[in-house]
């Protein structure tokens, strides 16, 4: 089985390759600048590939003919100052963080299509809670909130167009993770969180079409 997994070199993406490694599949971890963990995991199943979601390149000749899972985790939270509050958020914070968060991984699908549905393949996009309307009861955030928002409305277009190929999609909310994004101020770990979302991924069948999943099963409002 192949998987292809964007922002594969730390954090949940570093999980999300040790998992499927340890399950025997064949990943190829795609990084943006450096590799030093991927490298330092030295199996023949690992396959690195340099690509940076935000730009507009094609990097399919160092990919699979076929992909059984495609894992969208690319991400940046964006600028920090003032918390992406109302008076200090720029036009440019927003368009950055849009670009990775959004576009990115319409960009790596456009890319994989055919090799997706050759495999009849599944589609797991990583947003975030914080991209719910329903559940944002504390404003600021613009730039992140935005772009995972935006994530979630692009997912499910992707669902309804790739249902007829027989690829599923599906759209994941890691929880509150220990990662850098989050200064390790997270309730949970990678591990649990990594857990759960492929537990999901391996049941998609049984969400709704384009569902936004939760890494402990439950169904995102947004």
């Amino acid at each position: 089985m192949n998987v292809v997994i964007t922002g594969a070199n730390r954090g949940l993406g570093l999980g999300f390759v040790q998992h499927y490694l340890a399950n025997g599949w064949q990943v190829w971890a795609c990084y943006r600048s450096e590799c030093e963990a991927l490298m330092k995991l030295d199996s023949e199943a690992l396959h690195l590939v340099e690509w940076d979601v935000s730009q507009d390149q094609d990097p399919c000749g160092l990919l699979p003919d076929t992909i059984d899972l495609l894992i969208n985790n690319a991400g940046i939270y964006g600028s920090t100052k003032g918390g992406q509050s109302l008076d200090l958020i720029a036009p440019d914070d927003m368009l950055e963080v849009f670009n990775v968060n959004c576009v990115g991984p319409l960009r790596v699908v456009k890319y994989l299509k055919d090799r997706l549905i050759a495999a009849q393949g599944v589609i797991a996009n990583v947003s975030s809670k914080m991209g719910s309307s329903s559940d944002n009861s504390s404003g600021g955030t613009y730039a992140y909130r935005a772009s995972k928002a935006a994530l979630v409305i692009v997912s499910k277009s992707m669902a309804v167009d790739f249902q007829a190929y027989g690829v599923r999609v599906i759209t994941l909310h890691p929880g509150w993770v220990s990662t850098d994004m989050t200064h390790h101020s997270g309730l949970i770990d990678i591990e649990t969180s990594v857990a759960g979302m492929t537990q999901v991924i391996e049941h998609v069948e049984d969400y709704e079409l384009g569902q936004f999943i939760a890494f402990d099963g439950a169904v995102v409002p947004y």
